[in-house]
């Protein structure tokens, strides 16, 4: 006896789980909504296409076709936003109590209008006044004129004072000095002070500019 009641128990048990899950299963069913209907600009009733109807927390949506229809489908309760570039957004939310498993609407978008700072545009006063700021214009140098410009021999004495030494040309200027140092070892070196050919080079040099202070 004990052992045909709990067969009897665990019987309606299921058959109760099982009327449950249909019963779910209508109510979901009879929860689907297909949406549909057409996307229009409000002011000249014209359909917008590609524009975007999305169902929010769900990550579903569409877009609408050439003539602005679309069509979805949704749920009871479910929060619809159409959007497109150009047009504010508009929100509708599907309702609980519909009857029926259709609902059509007609979405009309309001222009989204941006407003830019303003511009002002003014031309020339006269003639005269272009041709005199065209040719003072300050054009900057090509590669061409910069190139030139290096190779004039001021610039090119102004760039070798100012760089460093490198390493071959210190190189070559210790061996210079210890070259000279060995040449006269051993005797007194020559003083150049009344040497015409080295009072010739220091004039050159005072002309050029080497003894300026360079900062």
């Amino acid at each position: 006896m004990r052992r045909f009641l709990s067969y009897f128990i665990f019987f309606v048990v299921i058959a109760f789980s099982i009327s449950a899950k249909a019963q779910n299963q209508r109510g979901n069913q009879d929860s689907v909504i297909q949406l549909y209907g057409v996307v229009m600009t409000a002011d000249s009733l014209r359909g917008i296409d590609a524009a975007s109807i999305i169902i929010e927390d769900k990550g579903r949506g569409t877009v609408t076709n050439n003539e602005g229809v679309f069509s979805i489908a949704v749920l009871k309760g479910d929060r619809v936003r159409f959007s497109c570039v150009g047009f504010k957004d508009k929100l509708i939310v599907i309702p609980d109590k519909l009857e029926g498993n259709q609902y059509s609407v007609i979405q009309l978008m309001v222009n989204d209008t941006a407003y830019l700072p303003a511009t002002i545009l003014k031309p020339r006063p006269t003639r005269s006044q272009f041709e005199r700021d065209f040719v003072n214009a300050d054009i900057p140098a090509d590669e061409i004129e910069i190139a030139r410009q290096n190779n004039d021999e001021a610039k090119r004495r102004a760039l070798i004072a100012s760089l460093p030494a490198d390493g071959r040309e210190a190189v070559n200027a210790n061996i210079r000095q210890q070259t000279q140092k060995y040449y006269y070892q051993g005797q007194q070196q020559p003083i150049n002070l009344f040497n015409p050919f080295a009072w010739a080079d220091f004039i050159e040099a005072w002309k050029r500019g080497d003894f300026k202070k360079k900062n």
